[in-house]
């Protein structure tokens, strides 16, 4: 994405109330390595509003031109059904939006695309300017819908954030080519798991990855047993499972 068209998407961002719980996408690539399953992460600026300088996985809010953006395939029906369990009565966020955000956020912060060659049918929205360029259309079909947390209160920014594992294989072209990333994530690594917790996580981070760990063990599949939401508000935090 060219440096016109971030700073287009910053300055949409920035007419956004940050007070409020936004809705977000978290793409965690991995793949088997050397040392077995590794997952790829970058690490966030000092001057970040949001855990600045942690070691985090790909992911931002919702954008209001991502459910309109033309996907080329979809995920499996239990993925679509479960993105739709426990809507917050505030959030205008549907499936669709929440797998394209993923799709771009990916795009953005590491300049990986996860599309089909073919052209858009609709002129795209600034946000979505560059990944059209590439000849690609965004490809949700191998996006697995494997955790939901809500950020604690409190905090500079609060998302309620859905976490997609996805296999490095599904990437169009090298899954080592950084060279379109933003500035948004820095030293972009393919992190062993077992090395993972060496670095400064945030917390959430590291519960997700205790998570994914087997799912990525076993092949990558969605979590038999539901997806894990961890639901801060402001009386109680609790874990439930989106069946």
């Amino acid at each position: 994405m060219s440096k016109t068209t971030s700073q287009a998407h910053a300055a949409s961002r920035g007419t956004l109330d940050k007070s409020a719980l936004r809705d977000a996408a978290t793409v965690i690539l991995w793949r088997y390595g050397a040392e077995g399953g590794e997952v790829l992460m970058g690490t966030r600026g000092a001057a970040a509003a949001f855990m600045p300088n942690k070691v985090v996985f790909p992911g931002g809010a919702v954008d209001p031109g991502d459910e309109s953006v033309p996907l080329a395939a979809l995920p499996r029906e239990t993925c679509q059904a479960r993105l739709g369990v426990y809507p917050r009565p505030a959030s205008t966020a549907t499936p669709r939006a929440l797998l394209a955000a993923a799709i771009r956020e990916l795009w953005e912060e590491t300049g990986l695309i996860l599309g089909r060659a073919g052209t858009w049918p609709l002129e795209p929205t600034p946000d979505w300017a560059g990944f059209a360029q590439t000849g690609h259309q965004p490809d949700a079909s191998p996006l697995r819908f494997v955790f939901r947390a809500v950020t604690p209160p409190g905090r500079s920014r609060r998302f309620d954030a859905r976490f997609f594992l996805v296999e490095a294989g599904a990437i169009s072209g090298s899954a080592d080519d950084f060279s379109h990333a933003t500035e948004e994530l820095s030293h972009l690594q393919w992190v062993p798991l077992a090395e993972a917790r060496r670095f400064d996580l945030p917390f959430i981070t590291s519960i997700v990855l205790a998570e994914v760990a087997p799912l990525i063990a076993a092949g990558g599949g969605p979590p038999a047993e539901g997806v894990p939401f961890v639901e801060n508000d402001d009386v109680v935090s609790s874990v439930r499972r989106i069946l």
